[in-house]
């Protein structure tokens, strides 16, 4: 058995994880592992950025270039196909990946945890099957966006939509001890994941992660409603769920949406300020933007 590895360089960084992360989070397949490296430039010294993605299936390297670039709205670097040996390259990445700081947040892996000081703002996060590691920049600017949050506000009822790795949760359950937090998402094995990561990051007996769909799920109506809501998925789905989450915020709640291009970011908005909600900060980070609002009471 062997992989199929898709190689492209790019010059600058916020174009490389433009693109790691549209490859990740936006093409209908993403890759098994996804890596970006820093390297030197051996024509001029400069620095310049590798990606490397791995698929268990071929994949069209042309293909893959145009659909990224309609997805991004800008050339897509050119990748170059290879076939490589089967290895562990769920592992492969993890090492690729240092540990990451997000204001009072450090998430990192197990290969980093000598490292990396342990109490309550360090947050263990393998890169796996549920993708979430604060390396992109939703997961990163929702986390930003958490700690100022835990500096200045409480909150007691806290639902992260679409938990993926479950990090959101668990920082959630860090900053707000007394809070209970929620986590759904649509896909099972996301939940298998973020028990797991609460688990092992000690607060599992306060998180309670459930597979559903979003706060249509039961164990998420009855639990509704909530004064702090994360979602950091895709722009179409936000826009979407604008008057669902609505219905499940109190007077005064806040919300932080992540997952869209700032591209995207005005529509989203849009979709929000129409039902009662209005906008705390903009924050952009290498072309993607994490929104936080609050509900009008």
């Amino acid at each position: 058995m062997s992989l199929h590895k898709l190689i492209a360089d790019v010059d600058n960084r916020g174009r490389a994880m433009r693109v790691a992360g549209a490859l990740q989070d936006l093409i209908a397949l993403p890759p098994d592992a996804l890596t970006v490296f820093e390297e030197k430039s051996t024509r001029r010294g400069e620095p310049s950025w590798r990606i490397e993605a791995y698929f268990s299936e071929a994949r069209d390297a042309e293909a893959l270039g145009a659909e990224l670039d309609l997805l991004l709205g800008e050339p897509a670097p050119a990748f170059q196909a290879t076939d490589i040996p089967d290895l562990n390259w769920v592992a492969l990445s993890q090492a690729a990946l240092p540990p990451v700081r997000a204001s009072r947040f450090t998430v990192h892996g197990s290969h980093d945890r000598a490292r990396v000081p342990q109490g309550p703002n360090a947050i263990l996060i393998e890169a796996g099957e549920a993708f979430g590691t604060a390396h992109h920049a939703t997961t990163y600017g929702c986390l930003v966006a958490l700690g100022q949050l835990g500096a200045t506000r409480r909150f007691r009822r806290i639902l992260d939509l679409g938990c993926g790795s479950g990090v959101l949760a668990i920082a959630a359950a860090r900053a707000w001890p007394h809070a209970a937090v929620h986590g759904v998402d649509i896909d099972r094995q996301s939940i298998v994941v973020a028990r797991e990561n609460a688990a092992v990051n000690r607060v599992a007996e306060r998180i309670s992660f459930v597979c559903g769909d979003g706060v249509s799920a039961p164990e998420i109506r009855r639990a509704a409603p909530f004064d702090l809501i994360f979602a950091n998925i895709l722009a179409g789905p936000l826009v979407a769920l604008a008057p669902d989450i609505r219905r499940v915020a109190v007077p005064g709640a806040v919300i932080v949406l992540s997952g869209l291009l700032t591209r995207e970011a005005a529509r989203v908005l849009a979709a929000y300020l129409a039902h009662g909600f209005a906008l705390l900060s903009h924050r952009r980070y290498d072309g993607w933007s994490t929104l936080t609002l609050a509900k009008r009471a």
